[in-house]
């Protein structure tokens, strides 16, 4: 009770004795589609994944938003920072000093940021706490003059535990003998690795009070920072905490503070989708060489179709319904097998690792051990709709020329 233009479009797809070429052709084209689709989702996925690592690995130092004021220094931090943890949507929130110093041991010296912290509630803010290879940030104790490096950092200057480390400060002091650095020794109570060479190379930690003292900030700070229960809601937060509270205040999200970097990480993952999806393409207009084929094969049934009366918009649909059936198959095949390696790359990954003899990410180089994935199904419903858009798309001229068949010249040689 089918129409039978989708009865003989289907009949039409499996090949007989005489047209095994044919065949063959439609197979090419099935797995090219179901290729090209299942690599588009693993490289998307593991695009995503690389992105959530690169993400977590910034924000696991810098703050989902911060609250400074226009001058770098902040001097009623306590509230704003109450008031901030009156939205909903703030967990912690902990006050900083930033500034700029050249860290010196023996004959190494390096430049680094020198942020003054208070570490319980730095805890609730980052993860570097958590992050730590030797000691810990409760070691950092007002008037002690301790220090927390990153793992680069110590690496360079060639400290541990226990050394004193001189932190020179771009601030100045007038003496009789002119302008002079000022200078103050600390001593290393912890190192800590994040993953990410820009702090792990060039972060160091003091308590605030010290950094007080150390930047000759009096009571200010440079400003506070928040963490959010929900870091994509961060503009929203930011945008309502520049209403709520009074005064000249500076508030950034983590989306300004580094635009750019996420900017090119996005438009990388853009561009690669287009480079992808060309693989896509190419396969599914090789629907068209085997329609064009298909049509040339049955030019006489087609005649024979024409004068029993079926229309050419019939005729046009047979082969469109063939060409549908080559693109829907090889489209859930590669949506198939993307979704279960992209699901499990993390065991593929390390099973051909084992089989080549080779480590495709090494932790000393790339700062991570495995290849991370992350499956979003959104990606794949849009991947799936264009590749049967382009399947179909294929179809249209190869059954347009079929419905423009003349039946007395196709039955001519017949």
């Amino acid at each position: 009770m089918r129409p039978y233009e989708l009865y003989i479009g289907l009949r039409y797809t499996r090949a007989k004795r005489r047209n095994h070429f044919i065949s063959f052709i439609s197979l090419i084209s099935m797995l090219g589609i179901a290729l090209g689709v299942a690599a588009l989702i693993v490289v998307l996925s593991v695009m995503n994944g690389f992105q959530d690592e690169l993400r977590s690995r910034i924000l696991g130092v810098a703050a989902h938003i911060e609250i400074s004021g226009f001058d770098n220094t902040l001097g009623d931090w306590q509230k704003v920072s109450a008031e901030s943890l009156k939205t909903p949507e703030v967990e912690a929130a902990a006050p900083y000093v930033m500034g700029q110093g050249l860290l010196a041991y023996d004959q190494a010296v390096q430049g680094a940021v020198v942020r003054g912290i208070v570490p319980n509630l730095e805890n609730g803010v980052t993860d570097v706490g958590r992050k730590m290879r030797v000691g810990s940030l409760s070691a950092l104790r007002p008037g002690e003059w301790g220090i927390v490096l990153g793992a680069e950092l110590a690496r360079t200057l060639a400290v541990g535990l226990g050394d004193k480390v001189t932190v020179i400060t771009p601030q100045g002091q007038i003496t009789p003998a002119g302008m002079v650095p000022r200078l103050k020794q600390f001593t290393v109570v912890g190192i800590f690795q994040v993953g990410m060479f820009e702090y792990d190379s060039g972060l160091a930690l003091i308590d605030l009070q010290d950094a007080q003292k150390l930047f000759r900030t009096g009571d200010h700070v440079s400003g506070v920072r928040l963490k959010l229960d929900d870091l994509y809601r961060a503009p929203a937060v930011a945008r309502n905490l520049s209403k709520t509270l009074v005064g000249d205040y500076d508030i950034r999200d983590w989306t300004q503070s580094h635009v750019n970097f996420f900017r090119a990480v996005q438009m990388e993952k853009r561009v690669m989708f287009i480079i992808l999806l060309l693989i896509v393409a190419v396969a599914a207009f090789n629907i068209v060489s085997t329609l064009v084929m298909v049509v040339t094969d049955k030019q006489p049934d087609i005649a024979i179709l024409r004068t029993l009366g079926a229309s050419p918009a019939s005729i046009m649909k047979i082969f469109m319904v063939q060409g549908a059936i080559i693109g829907f198959i090889g489209t859930g095949l590669g949506l198939l097998s993307g979704v279960v390696l992209a699901l499990n790359i993390g065991t593929v990954v390390p099973f051909i690792e084992n089989i080549v003899g080779m480590k495709f990410l090494s932790a000393d180089v790339y700062q991570i051990s495995e290849l991370p994935s992350k499956l979003e199904w959104n990606d794949v419903w849009v991947i799936g709709l264009v590749a049967l858009v382009l399947s179909w798309l294929a179809t249209l001229y190869p059954s347009w020329r079929a419905s423009r068949t003349n039946p007395a010249e196709a039955l001519r040689y017949e």
